[in-house]
C-alpha cells in the first residue's frame, strides 16, 4: 500500500511538472481558454461605426466568432463556457498603427531647460518587456511599429509573442528609420543616397521586416528608391516627414503620412528648401494661420483621398508635448512608470509655457482630420509613446480614441478608426478590425458603455486575442514601475 501511494505521489510530481513546462509568460495572464465562450447580455460596438447594439450575446468558438445576436435568441453551445456580463461592452480589438516598443525615459534630462541636445543625439530605452504588456492590457491586439530604434529587439518580440512565449500583440515590424542627415537621434544610420535606401529596404525585408518608414531629413530620391523597393516587395511605406512635403510624397506614391500635417507638413513654409527640413517653429507656424476649410488644405486633402494616401492620427503625442495642463494626470500613468521616468515627465510636463500655441494647433489637427474623413480619407489611429514620455503604450491608444471623440466623431466612429480602418490598411479587414462571424476574436469586454461615456473605454476587464482571454489588471500590475527601464 504504501509502495503504491509512493508511487502515486511520484505520479502526479511528475504529470505536475510536465504541465509547469508549458506554462509561459503569456499563459500566466490567462483567465479564459474555452473551446467554446459565450459572452452574454453584453452591450456591441461592432467596429463599423454602426450605433452600438444592447443585450447581446457573442459566440466564440475555436478562437473565431460564430455568432452575435440578441440575448434571448442566441442558442448557447453545449459545455460552453458563459461569461454573464451585463453593463459591459465589448468592442473589437484595438489596430494599433503608430506604437512603438520603445519609450523616451530621460526626455527631460537629455534636453534640457534650454532646449539643446547634445552629443551623440537623443538615446532612447527599448520596452521589450513592459510595452507588449501595456498594449495587451489596454485592448491593443495588433500594432505597427512604425519605426524601429533596435530592430532585432522588435523582431524577436513579435516571434515570442508569435510562439505564445510573452503576452502581447500582434506585431507588424517596421522596419529602421529611412533617415538621412542630421537626424537627432543616435541609433538611426543617415542615408547616404539612394542606393542605400534601397540596400536597406531589401535587406530589412529579408530579415522579416513587413513595413517601412521614412523620416524627417530623407531626400526626394531616397524616398522615391525607397518607396520602389518597398513595393516591389508588396510592403507598404509611411512617413513622418519634413525636408520632403506630403505633396511631394504623394506624388512619389507613398501609402501612409504620420501625424497629421499640422505638426509634420511643411507644403505651406514660406521660402521652403527642397529637401530641407525647416525648424520646428517655422513649420507649425505656418499652420497656426492657416483655414482649415480653405482651398489649399482642401486641395491637400483632395490629393490625400485621391492617390489613397491615409493619414495617421497620433494627437495624444502632441497634447502631451504641447499643450500645458494637458492630459489630465491620471495615477495609473504614472505608477507604470520608473520614478526616474515619471520625474522626467513631470518636469517635461512643468516646462510648457502656459502661451504655447499647441492647443490652437491640436484644435486645427483635429479639425483636419474630421475634414479628411468627410471628403473619404482613411484615417488611422496611434499613440506615439515617445514626445515628453507622457503617452505610454495602451493607454496611449485608449487616450487617442478620448481625442478623437474631442475632435469631433462619435464614440463609433472613433473606436471605427482604431480598429476596422488600421484592418484595412494591413489588408486584414477580413480577419480582424470588426466584429462578425467568421472573424478571429479579437475582443475587448469593457465594463461600462463608451457609446455614452468614451472614458469608459479605459475600462479594460478581459482582452480576448483569438479566443483566448487575459486578465488586464494583471498585465497592467506585471509592469508597476517599469516604464522606462525595460
Amino acid at each position: 500500500m504504501r509502495l503504491l501511494t509512493m508511487i502515486g505521489f511520484l505520479f502526479i510530481t511528475l504529470s505536475t511538472y510536465g504541465q509547469a513546462e508549458h506554462v509561459t509568460e503569456a499563459t500566466s495572464f490567462v483567465t479564459v481558454n474555452a473551446q467554446a465562450l459565450v459572452i452574454t447580455h453584453v452591450r456591441v460596438i461592432d467596429g463599423t461605426a454602426a450605433s452600438a447594439k444592447e443585450d447581446q450575446s457573442v459566440i466564440v468558438t475555436n478562437g473565431k466568432i460564430q455568432s452575435i445576436g440578441p440575448a434571448a435568441s442566441i442558442e448557447v453551445p453545449r459545455g460552453a463556457k458563459l461569461l454573464d456580463r451585463p453593463g459591459y461592452t465589448v468592442i473589437p480589438g484595438l489596430v494599433g498603427m503608430h506604437n512603438h516598443l520603445y519609450y523616451n525615459s530621460s526626455y527631460s534630462v537629455q534636453i534640457g531647460v534650454s532646449g539643446e541636445l547634445g552629443e551623440p543625439g537623443f538615446v532612447i530605452t527599448e520596452l521589450p518587456y513592459s510595452a507588449p504588456r501595456l498594449y495587451l492590457a489596454a485592448g491593443v491586439t495588433t500594432i505597427r511599429t512604425t519605426g524601429s530604434i533596435e530592430p532585432y529587439a522588435d523582431l524577436k518580440v513579435k516571434r515570442r509573442i508569435d510562439g505564445n512565449l510573452m503576452p502581447g500583440p500582434s506585431i507588424d515590424v517596421t522596419a529602421p528609420y529611412l533617415e538621412g542627415p542630421p537626424t537627432r537621434y543616435a541609433a538611426m544610420h543617415e542615408l547616404s543616397g539612394p542606393d542605400d535606401a534601397r540596400r536597406l529596404v531589401d535587406y530589412w525585408t529579408a530579415e522579416g521586416a513587413t513595413s517601412f518608414k521614412a523620416y524627417m531629413n530623407i531626400t526626394r530620391d531616397e524616398l522615391a528608391a525607397a518607396i520602389e523597393r518597398a513595393h516591389a516587395h508588396k510592403l507598404k511605406l509611411t512617413g513622418h516627414l519634413c525636408s520632403v512635403t506630403w505633396r511631394e510624397a504623394i506624388a512619389l506614391g507613398i501609402d501612409d503620412l504620420e501625424h497629421g500635417p499640422v505638426f509634420a507638413d511643411t507644403d505651406f513654409v514660406f521660402g521652403k528648401n527642397q529637401d530641407i527640413c525647416p525648424p520646428p517653429a517655422v513649420r507649425e507656424g505656418s499652420w497656426v494661420s492657416m483655414d482649415i476649410n480653405g482651398a489649399q488644405v482642401r486641395e491637400l486633402i483632395q490629393d490625400l483621398v485621391s492617390h489613397h494616401v491615409a493619414v495617421t492620427s497620433t494627437l495624444p503625442v502632441f497634447e502631451a508635448s504641447r499643450v500645458p495642463g494637458r492630459p489630465k494626470l491620471q495615477e495609473r500613468t504614472l505608477n507604470a512608470m520608473s520614478a526616474e521616468s515619471a520625474q522626467s515627465y513631470l518636469t517635461a510636463r512643468a516646462r510648457i509655457p502656459n502661451g504655447s500655441p499647441g492647443m490652437t494647433l491640436l484644435r486645427k489637427e483635429m479639425d483636419f482630420e474630421v475634414a479628411f474623413v468627410k471628403a473619404g480619407g482613411l484615417l488611422l489611429a496611434g499613440p506615439d509613446p515617445t514626445g515628453n514620455g507622457g503617452v505610454l503604450p495602451g493607454f496611449g491608444d485608449q487616450r487617442e480614441i478620448e481625442l478623437l471623440v474631442e475632435a469631433g466623431f462619435t464614440p463609433a466612429q472613433a473606436i471605427k478608426i482604431a480598429t476596422e480602418n488600421g484592418a484595412t490598411y494591413l489588408g486584414q479587414q477580413d480577419r480582424i478590425g470588426t466584429l462578425s462571424p467568421g472573424k478571429q476574436a479579437d475582443l475587448v469586454l469593457i465594463k461600462g458603455d463608451p457609446s455614452r461615456n468614451i472614458e469608459d473605454i479605459e475600462n479594460v476587464e478581459t482582452v480576448f486575442k483569438a479566443g483566448i482571454g487575459y486578465d488586464s489588471a494583471r498585465l497592467v500590475e506585471s509592469v508597476h514601475a517599469q516604464v522606462g527601464i525595460r
